[in-house]
C-alpha cells in the first residue's frame, strides 16, 4: 500500500523528475523540479491556491514515482520525453495519439532523397519541420523537386549496380544516380542547396547559385549556367511572395494565442532572415482549467524539443514560467545563445500582436466549424434513431469489417463513433485466430466475440476492484456490420449467445462498392440518399473499410519483408523484425555495410556478416 505522507517525507531536496500516477496506476501527470521535496509537497498542501486542473489532478493521485538527475536542464530533458511518450491526461498536449509531420532529408546516404515523415530517427537524416499538415509538406516537397532534380524513390543505389531511370528522369524530375554516371558532388550541392531553402536561407543560397552560374559561364557551360539561371528566378520569386516583417534580418519565431472558453489557438510566424517564410497554427482543447501561461510553457517545451531548427529569438505575447531554464537547454540545443523575449513596445509588439490577431481569427473559423458539425451530426444521429425505431439516440455506434485477399492475413476492424463524429482512439484491431481461409461469417463471429467477451471481463472487474477505466467496457448503442444478412446474422448469434441486446444493422454496398443501404432482418430499409443518416452511414462504413484494408496492407507488407529474410543462417523470427524495424525495407538492410547491420539491437558481428554475405552472395 502506498502511502503518500509517509513517502513526502523521503522525497530529496535534488532535481529531477516526478510521476504522479491514479489508483489504476497509469501516469496522469509529469513534471520537473529543481527540489522534488518542495516541488511535490506543494500538490498536497494548501489546496485552496491550487488552480481548478491542480485540484482535478490533485483529487485522482493515488501514488508517486521520482527521478533524480544531476542538473534542472536534465530534469527538463527527461521531462519533454516522458510527456512525449507517456501523454499524461493531466499535462497539454500538443497533438493527441499523433506526430506532426516533417520533410527528412536522408543525408546519411550516399545520394540523399527527401521525403514526408511523422517520426524522427537517430539515422543521421537531417529533419526540417514539424509541419502542421501534410498538405504544406507536399505543396513544399512539390516546389523543392521543381528547383531541384533530387530522387525521391526508396531504390538501393549500389556501386556498381545500374538500373533503368523511371519516369521523374525523363521529366527532369531526378538526376537518376541509379543509372551510376551522377557525380556524387554535384548532387551534393544540390542537397545543400534543399537544406538552405528548407531552413529559409533564400539568400545565402541566391549567392551560392549565382557563384556556380558565373563559374558555368566561365567555363563555357552554358546550358548548366542557363538551369542556374532559371532557379535562381525561380526563387527570387518565391522570394517576392514571402513578406519582409523585419529590418534587423535576424531568424526569429513569432509565437502568440488566442482563447476561447474551453479552446486556445497558438500561432507561430518563422521569420527566416527577415523573412515570414511560414506560418503554422496549433489546436488545444479542453484549456479551459488551464492558465495561458502555463499552455504556453508546455507547447514551447514539447514544440522545441521536436523541431530540428531553433531560431535566435523566440517572441512571446507574455512571460512564461521557466523562462531561464528553457533558453538554457534551447541554447544548448542549437549550440548558440537564443534568447526568449516579450516585447512591450515598437516593430516586436506589433508583430506579436499581427499573430495574436492571427490566432483569434483561426480559432473562431475553427469553432465556427466545430459549431456547424456538431449540429449536423446530432441532427443526422437523431434522425438515424427515428428512421430505425431505436429507444434512444445512438450516441455510441461501432462499426466492424473483415478484410482478407483470397483468405490470406484475415483481420478484422472496429470503428467507433461519438455523437456522429469518429473517435479514433478507441478503434480497435483484431488479427484473425481460429479460422483458416476466406470465412466472412467465421471471421466476423470471432472479432464481436472477441470484442464483448474483453468488455463483460472489463465490466466484471470494473464491479469487483472499483477499476475505472477499460478499453472494451463501454458498450455501443447501435452495431453496424460491414456486409448483408449473412454477417449480420453472425454477429446477432453471438450476442445472443452472450445475453447482450444491441440493435444491429448491415451495411451493404452497390456494384460500385459504395454504400447502398441498411439491412435488419432479411430487408434493405431504402433509405433516402439525400438524408444526412445515409451520408453519416457512408461515413462509418468507409472508415471501417479503410482502417481494416490499412491493417491488412501492413501485416501483409510485414510478411513479405520477413519472408524475404528466410533462410538466413541465424536469423530468426525477433532479428528479422529487428532487422526490418531498424532499416524499413529491404533495400536498406542489402545497400548496408556490416558495421552497419551490427548496429540493429540483437545482431553482433557474425550475424550482421551472415545478412551481408547473403545479399551479396545472391
Amino acid at each position: 500500500m502506498f502511502d503518500i505522507s509517509e513517502q513526502l517525507k523521503l522525497l530529496p531536496d535534488k532535481p529531477g523528475v516526478y510521476i504522479m500516477k491514479n489508483k489504476d496506476g497509469h501516469i496522469i501527470y509529469i513534471g520537473k523540479a529543481v527540489s522534488l521535496k518542495n516541488r511535490v509537497r506543494q500538490y498536497f498542501q494548501n489546496s485552496k491556491n491550487h488552480s481548478p486542473k491542480v485540484k482535478a489532478m490533485v483529487e485522482n493521485i493515488s501514488e508517486f514515482e521520482y527521478i533524480i538527475t544531476d542538473s534542472e536542464l536534465e530534469a527538463l530533458i527527461l521531462e519533454c520525453n516522458l510527456i512525449k511518450k507517456h501523454k499524461p491526461k493531466y499535462n497539454i498536449l500538443l497533438k493527441d495519439d499523433k506526430h506532426y509531420p516533417y520533410i527528412k532529408v536522408t543525408i546519411n546516404e550516399k545520394f540523399p532523397r527527401i521525403m514526408m515523415t511523422r517520426k524522427i530517427e537517430k539515422d543521421r537524416a537531417k529533419y526540417f519541420g514539424p509541419y502542421s499538415s501534410s498538405y504544406t509538406v507536399r505543396e513544399t516537397l512539390d516546389t523543392i523537386k521543381k528547383l531541384f532534380p533530387v530522387r525521391t524513390c526508396g531504390r538501393a543505389i549500389g556501386e556498381n549496380k545500374k538500373e533503368r531511370p523511371c519516369l521523374n528522369y525523363y521529366i527532369g524530375r531526378c538526376l537518376a544516380p541509379c543509372q551510376g554516371d551522377v557525380n556524387c558532388e554535384e548532387y551534393g550541392n544540390m542537397i545543400k542547396n534543399i537544406c538552405m531553402f528548407l531552413s529559409g536561407k533564400q539568400d545565402e543560397l541566391l549567392s551560392d547559385l549565382e557563384d556556380r552560374m558565373n563559374r558555368a559561364s566561365e567555363n563555357m557551360e552554358y546550358e548548366k549556367a542557363a538551369d542556374y539561371r532559371d532557379k535562381i528566378a525561380a526563387i527570387k520569386q518565391i522570394n517576392e511572395k514571402q513578406k519582409i516583417i523585419s529590418t534587423d534580418m535576424e531568424d526569429e519565431d513569432i509565437i502568440a494565442y488566442a482563447r476561447s472558453k474551453d479552446k486556445t489557438c497558438i500561432q507561430i510566424f518563422f521569420i527566416r532572415t527577415g523573412k515570414l517564410i511560414g506560418r503554422e497554427h496549433y489546436m488545444f482543447e479542453e484549456t479551459d482549467i488551464s492558465s495561458p501561461k502555463e499552455i504556453l510553457t508546455e507547447f514551447i517545451k514539447q514544440f522545441y524539443s521536436g523541431t530540428v531548427f531553433i531560431p535566435k529569438n523566440i517572441l512571446l505575447q507574455e512571460d512564461i514560467d521557466e523562462k531561464e531554464i528553457i533558453e538554457s537547454w534551447l541554447t544548448e540545443k542549437k549550440d548558440s545563445k537564443v534568447y526568449i523575449k516579450v516585447p512591450q513596445k515598437g516593430e516586436k509588439k506589433e508583430f506579436v500582436d499581427m499573430v495574436a490577431e492571427n490566432a483569434a481569427i483561426i480559432l473562431k473559423n475553427f469553432s465556427d466549424k466545430l459549431l456547424k458539425e456538431k449540429k449536423m451530426s446530432e441532427y443526422a444521429i437523431g434522425e438515424l434513431a427515428s428512421i430505425l425505431n431505436l429507444d434512444g439516440i445512438p450516441h455510441r455506434i461501432e462499426a466492424f469489417d473483415i478484410s482478407n485477399i483470397q483468405g490470406v492475413d484475415p483481420v478484422g476492424s472496429m470503428v467507433v463513433f461519438i455523437d456522429g463524429k469518429p473517435k479514433n482512439s478507441e478503434y480497435r484491431r483484431f488479427k484473425i485466430k481460429t479460422v483458416t481461409g476466406a470465412n466472412d461469417y467465421a471471421s466476423m463471429q470471432e472479432v464481436i466475440e472477441r470484442r464483448f467477451r474483453h468488455g463483460l471481463e472489463e465490466l466484471r472487474m470494473l464491479r469487483e476492484q472499483n477499476i475505472d477505466y477499460g478499453k472494451f467496457s463501454n458498450f455501443p448503442d447501435l452495431l453496424l456490420i460491414d456486409g448483408g444478412n449473412i454477417q449480420v446474422n453472425a454477429a446477432k448469434e453471438v450476442l445472443d449467445g452472450l445475453n447482450i441486446d444491441i440493435p444491429i444493422y448491415g451495411m451493404v454496398k452497390d456494384d460500385r462498392h459504395r454504400t447502398r443501404d441498411l439491412v435488419h432482418d432479411g430487408k434493405e430499409l431504402n433509405l433516402s440518399r439525400n438524408s444526412d443518416s445515409f451520408r453519416l452511414i457512408c461515413r462509418i462504413q468507409d472508415e471501417a473499410h479503410r482502417f481494416a484494408i490499412s491493417y491488412h496492407r501492413s501485416l501483409r507488407g510485414k510478411g513479405v519483408m520477413i519472408s524475404l529474410l528466410d533462410g538466413i543462417e541465424g536469423i530468426g523470427q525477433i532479428r528479422k523484425r529487428s532487422l526490418i524495424k531498424y532499416f524499413g525495407n529491404i533495400d536498406r538492410i542489402k545497400e548496408s555495410s556490416i558495421d552497419e547491420i551490427k548496429q540493429v539491437p540483437g545482431m553482433n558481428i557474425k550475424s550482421a556478416r551472415a545478412v551481408y554475405d547473403y545479399f551479396h552472395r545472391n
